[in-house]
């Protein structure tokens, strides 16, 4: 690590300490780290610094391939979990390459002892950074590598590696930015001979693109790089918690008695005969009472009896890329994820939905990955329907018609990706597919740039 060859590996001292000494010792480190950018000091651009930093050999990990020096490899993993999120000082620097927290610090996105790490959005911001610029493509990737996860970018042209460092020094205690080594670099940038972008055939729901996308002179990049597309559409899905749509239907003793599709703000409830208690969050979705579909009065009764237990009702909602459910009342409720068509029998449930607190049932994570392999030809599609028995345990060793409540819930937005990924078989998708999500405006997607933006989502999600 970087600051083990500065100040011995052991040194103990968190990153707060580490950052107040490297200020007190003149506020950089080898003129490349600059721990906050002060008034008269241009934030360094990304092409530049990140050159000096591969020519130094600093930065772990980072490193050319050849002696051309047009090829470098970048660590890579997927996702950081909460707690690496959370950790800070030596932990901190295990959980990120250092290469991410050096340009965080270098373009003034974190100043140690002043501000709260986010390792996500370091991850974000420099891979963004890095994808933004035409003289780069990404050449392999090798993120999936378990024992060696990472990525290899290539300049597409040599001449990039003659662009000059732009002066970081102060400029008499003003702020210039009228003309500077940013602008020249623009110009030599716009000078090169540069391979031809992505298509850019997106019909785009919003006029009034978000302001960051409106400066091409920011490091802030476009959302969806090497797509040809100025943001990522399929964000849309994940933005909003609100606006997801679920499709509910419920089967008793295997006959399908209800079917509704809603919009679910807060989320949903499946409550029995009674609405439950109106106050708690999320929205009451009524089963039917079973003597108006049933004719055997036992099997009514019954059933009658599991809808009165539910209680508060079985809850469901989305917590960032996580559905979540727990059970309000009485009634047990066990859960597995399976086919659209039938629960996956034969084997035990996926687990039970705790009552005293929340419980992850599904993540989305997972199934943006394995929708991408999906699309290679790696693997079959991705599962995404939710099965609920309700009452009873869950139906392993019998046919599951046999169980008194069965409820499946589809994510809709879910079921229309994985619908798109299966026209013309997947990877060999013709044309546009026309993406239609809820109540949302058709988008018109080339395959490259629905795959790119399935990578995109990949990237900012937890594994």
């Amino acid at each position: 690590m970087l600051w083990g060859r500065l100040f011995g590996r052991d040194c103990g001292w968190s990153t707060v300490e580490m950052g107040e000494r490297i200020m007190a010792a003149g506020g950089t480190v080898e003129g490349s780290l600059h721990w906050g950018q002060t008034m008269g000091t241009q934030k360094p651009r990304i092409l530049p610094w990140l050159i000096s930093q591969l020519d130094r050999g600093e930065l772990e990990g980072v490193a050319w391939l050849g002696e051309s020096r047009t090829r470098f490899r970048i660590p890579w993993k997927h996702g950081l979990r909460q707690a690496e999120v959370e950790c800070e000082g030596p932990r901190l620097l295990q959980s990120v390459s250092s290469y991410k927290l050096a340009w965080a610090v270098a373009s003034g996105a974190y100043t140690p002892g002043k501000d709260k790490p986010d390792l996500p959005t370091w991850k974000r911001n420099f891979r963004s950074a890095l994808n933004r610029k035409e003289v780069l493509r990404l050449a392999e990737d090798h993120s999936k590598d378990s024992q060696d996860p990472h990525k290899i970018y290539e300049f597409v042209n040599s001449g990039v590696r003659d662009i000059p460092e732009p002066d970081t020094s102060q400029d008499n205690g003003r702020h210039n930015t009228s003309d500077t080594q940013e602008d020249t670099l623009e110009k030599l940038l716009s000078d090169m001979d540069l391979s031809p972008g992505g298509p850019s055939n997106l019909t785009m729901a919003s006029e009034n693109p978000p302001q960051f996308l409106q400066s091409p002179d920011s490091d802030i990049p476009a959302l969806c790089p090497n797509s040809g597309l100025s943001e990522n559409p399929l964000k849309q899905l994940f933005a909003n918690e609100e606006d997801w749509e679920f499709e509910v239907t419920a089967f008793y003793r295997g006959c399908q008695v209800f079917q509704q599709t809603v919009f679910c703000p807060g989320g949903l409830r499946l409550v029995g005969s009674e609405a439950g208690d109106r106050m708690l969050p999320g929205q009451p979705i009524r089963l039917p009472d079973p003597a108006t579909s049933l004719t055997d009065k036992s099997v009514t009764d019954y059933v009658q009896r599991v809808l009165s237990c539910l209680g508060g009702g079985l809850a469901l909602w989305r917590a960032g890329q996580w559905l979540c459910a727990q059970r309000l009342g009485h009634c047990h409720v066990y859960w597995a994820i399976g086919e659209e068509l039938l629960p996956s029998c034969g084997h035990k449930p996926d687990g039970e939905v705790p009552k005293d607190r929340e419980g992850g049932v599904f993540n989305l994570g997972p199934f943006i990955t394995d929708l991408i392999t999906f699309i290679e030809g790696s693997r079959r599609s991705p599962l995404y329907t939710l099965w609920f028995c309700v009452g009873q345990s869950w139906p392993q060793d019998q046919p599951w018609i046999k169980r008194l409540v069965m409820v499946k819930v589809v994510p809709m937005c879910l079921r229309v990706l994985v619908d798109i990924a299966r026209q013309g078989g997947a990877s060999s998708l013709e044309n546009t597919v026309d993406l239609h999500i809820s109540n949302s405006d058709p988008l018109s997607l080339t395959p490259d740039q629905y795959m790119a933006c399935l990578q995109d989502l990949a990237e900012d999600m937890d594994f």
